[in-house]
């Protein structure tokens, strides 16, 4: 099996929503009823699973392990867009259908509560899954009013890939904590005959859910919040403004290349593995393309990774990842628990971590020293996964990420200050479904 490019599959896995809390009063029930008592799971046979493309051959992989285990109760692969909007889409069809068509969904983390709240997802028995053995940021993602309506599948954090021989040249010692240490070593390395023609540092900027990562950890990561303890949208503050100040300064500035506004998560990992970037945030689903010895990669052996820079020190990643869900609506559901426990394993991960190099959701996985040999980046993605900024709860996802996207744009291009793009975040965000 070869590895490839798993990032299409989180690209919404990379997420950071931006709005109040989920309403109580909305589709998932009154103000003092759970959004689902627990389900009787019964019936056994064929089921689905579905979720987006699967470029790394490693979904049907666990699947067809699965199926030769239980040839009366075999799984079907759907394979959705790898566009994360297009794949949400589908499955709220699906689910206000109340189609049995599809059974174990593969949600981007951040849309587990908004599944949970419609009811279009059941709670599932806790005590099935192995949940205590799992980071704890990545469990909260799983949880809505009091329940469990997932099983981590995968998570995320963002990292800073860096050049470590071009800044060593450059007589650089460690990486940057800070963005202005970041911008004062790309001024070094830059004065490097070798450094010409590069550019310093790019992240996700084009407009989709990318951009809405990438603006909420500017905005953590410089002491600011989307919302604040209340669930309200909190965007217009001083620390807000100093977060998207970095990314539409530093486009002005060229700190960050004027093409890079139009990168999603691909577009940025093949102009540092071509040797056109000093830094680049992305995930770590990148490292071993860029570590591979096949000539493929320019930078092979000539880079690491490091926490996200901040304001004043290290920054926070947002988080992101995928949980598996239960269809409410879906048949022969003692089977999807089963496939889902079996999925979700401590076992399943090690095997996908060796050809899809994402984020594990078992701390054990994260200690092993064989792993942590042959996935240098484990340790910092770790860090990166503790230290992520939780993603709230949100009730209109869609139409919260779609806003951040239009202002954070608006401002790195230069079509509004960042000021006023804030304000008319705020206000758009205002308009939401407001907090229980």
């Amino acid at each position: 099996m070869k590895t490839t490019i798993t990032r299409a599959l989180r690209g919404a896995g990379a997420a950071t929503a931006a709005l109040a809390v989920l309403a109580a009063c909305g589709p998932g029930g009154g103000a003092d009823t759970p959004a689902g008592q627990p389900t009787s799971f019964e019936g056994r046979g064929p089921i689905t699973y579905v979720a987006g493309k699967d470029t790394t051959g490693t979904v049907q992989a666990v699947i067809d392990r699965w199926n030769k285990l239980h040839p009366k109760e075999k799984v079907t692969f759907v394979q959705l867009p790898t566009d994360p909007d297009a794949q949400r889409q589908q499955m709220i069809q699906n689910a206000q259908t109340k189609s049995d068509a599809y059974t174990v969904l593969s949600l981007d983390a951040v849309w587990t509560s908004e599944f949970a709240a419609h009811r279009w997802v059941d709670r599932l028995p806790q005590d099935r899954f192995p949940l205590h053995r799992m980071l704890e940021p990545i469990v909260e993602t799983v949880k809505y009013r009091g329940g469990v309506y997932g099983v981590p599948d995968s998570s995320d954090g963002g990292m800073l890939y860096y050049r470590t021989d071009l800044l060593k040249q450059a007589g650089i010692a460690k990486p940057p904590a800070t963005w202005a240490q970041m911008k004062a070593d790309c001024a070094k390395v830059k004065k490097l005959p070798q450094a010409e023609g590069m550019s310093c540092y790019a992240g996700q900027f084009h407009k989709y859910e990318g951009l809405t990562v990438n603006f909420a950890e500017a905005v953590n990561s410089a002491g600011g919040v989307i919302t604040d303890p209340e669930g309200r949208p909190h965007v217009d503050t001083p620390e807000a403004k100093k977060g998207l100040d970095f990314l539409a300064g530093s486009v002005k500035d060229g700190t960050i290349p004027r093409e890079a506004v139009t990168y999603q998560e691909e577009d940025g990992r093949r102009a540092f593995q071509s040797g056109k970037l000093i830094f680049e945030r992305n995930w770590p689903y990148m490292y071993p393309l860029l570590d591979k010895k096949d000539g493929s990669s320019k930078v092979a052996g000539k880079f690491a990774v490091a926490p996200l820079p901040g304001l004043d020190g290290p920054g926070a990643s947002s988080l992101g990842g995928h949980n598996l869900a239960l269809s409410a609506s879906a048949t022969n559901k003692a089977t999807a628990i089963d496939f889902m426990k079996f999925y979700s394993s401590e076992e399943t991960q090690r095997f996908r971590l060796a050809y899809a190099p994402a984020a594990p959701t078992y701390d054990a996985l994260y200690k092993d020293p064989k792993l942590v040999k042959k996935y240098p980046y484990l340790p910092t993605l770790k860090a990166s996964i503790l230290h992520a900024v939780p993603r709230p709860r949100v009730f209109q996802y869609g139409d919260a990420t779609a806003a951040i996207q239009q202002e954070a744009y608006a401002a790195m291009t230069g079509s509004k200050s960042s000021e006023q793009a804030l304000k008319d975040l705020q206000k758009d965000l205002q308009q939401q479904p407001a907090a229980d």
